[in-house]
């Protein structure tokens, strides 16, 4: 097999494992979104395959980053409302849990008791940036095989 057609067969299925790695990993990923109207928030959640998240609990984490406060579960349609607790000014981490490698993330800045959903940060998961530093190794596999080539052909 000539070195251009090896080459292209080695290139493509690096971009096939590239492509097809994060797809398979986003099918489980939980997307949320707010709606926040007179003290009332409102969370609503679902895979990225557009599946409810049904039974996630959604609690605020301590500053350390471990669970606290529960403040309820998704019913089926993936949606909760809730009236927040009375927390002091500055961010707030919620966490949607929906069981393992199924979790979603958000900060909500509270003023004045209130909050400001301008200013609302969903942070994203460890996997987008396992994806981030995936890509230059992707790309020094495919140089290497580039590089090494046959003895015949020296």
């Amino acid at each position: 097999m000539a070195i251009p057609s090896r080459f292209a067969l080695m290139a493509a299925t690096a971009l096939g494992l590239a492509l097809a790695q994060p797809m398979q990993a986003e099918a489980h990923g939980v997307e949320s979104s707010l709606r926040y109207l007179d003290g009332q928030l409102e969370l609503s959640s679902s895979f990225s395959t557009g599946e409810p998240v049904e039974g996630a609990v959604v609690r605020i984490l301590k500053a350390d980053g471990t669970p606290g406060q529960e403040l309820g579960r998704m019913d089926a349609e993936g949606r909760l409302q809730m009236t927040l607790p009375a927390l002091k000014d500055g961010l707030v981490d919620l966490q949607v849990d929906g069981g393992p490698g199924h979790r979603d993330y958000l900060t909500l800045p509270l003023q004045q008791g209130r909050v400001n959903l301008d200013e609302v940060v969903m942070r994203p998961g460890s996997r987008n940036a396992l994806d981030w530093a995936m890509a230059p190794a992707l790309v020094g596999l495919v140089g290497l095989m580039v590089k090494v080539r046959s003895p015949r052909q020296r």
